[in-house]
């Protein structure tokens, strides 16, 4: 399928109107009006999806550039158009991820020691705490 984005139509034309002037040329399989949300006035562009490109392809030669009443009619071939995959989701929490080892209650497998001033610090004994030397709370355990 191709994606054909129309602008520059009259603003009253209907979406069966826009079939009849591209259906000659190729079949029309969907066709997009664009309308303002609240008002539902049409905002005089379209997109339409046409089963080949050899039918988008005609359409565009022989519509693009004709003047209908006083407005120059647009019509080009999106070929951005391509059915992308969504990403992958990402998992937020422990739900079902079966990478993460069972230490819920355990915290001794952090990579942080309390040293001699009981002060909770990072095992890199070279990185400065953001708040300078003073001494932070130990976690609550629950």
């Amino acid at each position: 399928m191709v994606k054909l984005f129309v602008g520059g139509f009259p603003l009253e034309m209907t979406e069966l109107e826009l079939v009849k002037m591209i259906g000659p040329h190729g079949d029309v399989e969907t066709i997009k009006i664009v309308r303002d949300k609240k008002t539902r006035i049409c905002k005089g562009y379209a997109f339409l999806e046409m089963k080949d490109r050899t039918g988008a392809e005609n359409a565009v030669i022989a519509l693009d550039g004709t003047e209908i009443g006083d407005r120059v009619l647009s019509v080009k071939i999106n070929d951005d158009f391509v059915k992308k995959t969504p990403p992958p989701r990402k998992s937020f929490g422990y739900g079902n991820n079966n990478n993460r080892s069972n230490n819920y209650g355990n915290r001794n497998n952090d990579n942080r020691s309390y040293n001699s001033q009981s002060n909770y610090r990072s095992s890199n004994s070279n990185e400065q705490s953001p708040s300078g030397d003073r001494p932070r709370r130990p976690r609550k355990t629950m």
